[in-house]
């Protein structure tokens, strides 16, 4: 095995530890709750009610044949999402599940209930940031899925112990989708973090915005650096939302998503981001277009 490949299968084994994390800690804080005689009636209505996270067409279209309960769909899909991230981390299927979660993710998305519509009340408390940008840490973990996807199973996993191997990637590919997705994540924060639910990390927005933009736009050496950057604000922010009256699970379950943000910065702190659609390859691109074919370099 050549020394490029041991960095694509550590680069996935980065990816299916900090995504199978995401969903372990998901999925056992929601089942504690929900197989809690005394915490299912609450968990259930903070899911269903108007800040939770089932808009009303989605309860209708899921719960109204009257066989399908909100306790049982959601006690099912925690169960999944528990033993899936378990799945993930010791690298079980992971090409199926990489894909199930990358397109699941945007589920998340349409579900949520919102008001943006300017002067209208709803009477009720609800969402009143965009959908797409509340939910953006999803939208970056579908990336992260289709990146994990492309990569395989990688380093130290049961799949690879089983002969399934994935053909060595294009970088410049990956990297683009990965470096763009969690960069999306930072814009968001940098630019509308003063907006409701919107994560901004408890770091300034100007720090955000700037390591958004050198992430989508920078050159491999500078999404090097902006990858240790976004590795120190995930560090930084789990260690402000510690909370001594919380237990455990709570505590990580605060965090749960920023545990594949880190793992996304520091693949690319080892691997940059690839030169595809960088500004400079951009530029270059633009020249050809119009007939200047001297390269930027």
């Amino acid at each position: 095995m050549n020394s490029e490949n041991t960095f694509f299968n550590k680069a996935a084994l980065i990816l299916r530890l900090g995504l199978g994390t995401v969903f372990i800690i998901g999925g056992l804080s929601k089942l504690s709750l929900l197989l809690s005689s005394t915490h299912q009636a609450a968990m259930v209505a903070n899911y269903m009610g108007t800040t939770g996270y089932i808009n009303e067409l989605f309860q209708d279209y899921l719960f109204s044949n009257g066989i399908l309960t909100p306790w049982f769909f959601l006690t099912s899909l925690s169960a999944f999402e528990f033993f899936s991230g378990i799945a993930l981390v010791v690298g079980l299927m992971v090409r199926p599940l990489a894909l199930f979660y990358g397109l699941l993710l945007w589920t998340f998305v349409f579900s949520l209930p919102v008001d943006t519509v300017p002067g209208a009340s709803v009477g009720v408390k609800t969402y009143t940031s965009p959908a797409i940008f509340v939910q953006i840490r999803d939208i970056t973990l579908s990336g992260l899925m289709f990146v994990l996807f492309n990569l395989g199973a990688g380093a130290r996993s049961l799949d690879n112990k089983r002969g399934y191997t994935v053909e060595q990637p294009d970088w410049n590919s990956l990297g683009l989708l990965l470096r763009f997705s969690l960069g999306l994540t930072f814009i968001v924060g940098g630019f509308f973090g003063a907006y409701a639910k919107i994560p901004t990390f408890a770091t300034s927005q100007l720090l955000l915005a700037l390591v958004g933009i050198v992430l989508v736009f920078g050159r491999p050496q500078f999404v090097k650096i902006a990858g240790g950057v976004v590795v120190a604000i995930m560090l930084w922010f789990m260690f402000t939302k510690l909370n001594v009256d919380k237990g455990v699970i709570a505590n990580l379950n605060g965090v749960k998503r920023e545990f594949a943000l880190a793992a996304a910065g520091l693949v690319l702190m080892k691997l940059g981001g690839g030169e595809r659609f960088t500004l400079i390859d951009l530029i270059n691109r633009s020249k050809h277009v119009f007939g200047v074919y001297k390269p930027v370099s």
